[in-house]
């Protein structure tokens, strides 16, 4: 049985979607931590719907927010538990994502994808195996799960854009690069960009690209 996964909505500024984007929160985060980038994203993509899910499971390590997969050497979880939640995470974001353009009426390539840490993991784990491309994902302070992998079990190639700040103190910021080249080393369109002096998490100048590169790949 697959997880239904929980949702906030923004609606279409304009009252005409013609367009959506899904934010994936990071490890103990949930939905609401990143709706609120709708606000400023909006103002310039009047006809996208925002929705932002939670993750299927409590967090181990924040009992008030939510994780894709555990993460053992920061809960203590072991690598088959940890292995486990991804394929859970994984089916209940796939499934999430078909509901998506059912319940939106929308095609893939009218959808975009916002991952933040572990959400631009489970982003970059999805989107590559699903049957048609979406219109693009932008992944903030992530990394590539099982990059030798990526090659062989990649059957669309959206356009993808990194962003890292060269000071995560979480996510090396060495993990943007080694992406990057197994993205493109697989046949994908990747754009990348340092947000200089900014550790985990998202800056103004961070945001401006995934703007500029939403605006760019989505329809309207």
């Amino acid at each position: 049985m697959t997880t239904t996964l929980k949702a906030g909505r923004r609606a279409a500024r304009s009252g005409t979607t013609k367009s959506v984007v899904v934010f994936l929160h990071g490890y103990g985060a949930d939905g609401a931590d990143l709706l609120g980038l709708a606000d400023p994203l909006s103002a310039h993509l009047p006809d996208t719907v925002f929705l932002a899910p939670d993750a299927p499971e409590r967090c181990a390590g924040n009992p008030f927010g939510y994780q894709w997969f555990p993460i053992p050497w920061m809960d203590g979880s072991d690598e088959a538990a940890a292995a486990a939640s991804l394929a859970t995470s994984t089916r209940a974001l796939d499934a999430y994502l078909d509901t998506v353009l059912d319940s939106e009426g929308i095609t893939p390539a009218q959808l975009g994808v916002i991952g933040f840490s572990q959400g631009t993991m489970m982003a970059l784990q999805v989107l590559p195996r699903r049957a048609e491309p979406v219109a693009g994902i932008v992944g903030f302070s992530g990394r590539l799960l099982a990059p030798e992998r990526l090659a062989a079990e990649t059957v669309s190639r959206p356009p993808v854009l990194l962003v890292h700040g060269d000071a995560d103190e979480i996510v090396p910021p060495a993990s943007m690069p080694d992406a990057a080249a197994a993205l493109e080393a697989a046949g994908f369109s990747v754009r990348t960009r340092v947000s200089e002096g900014i550790g985990h998490g998202i800056a103004p100048d961070g945001l401006g690209a995934a703007l500029g590169f939403l605006r760019e790949v989505l329809p309207g």
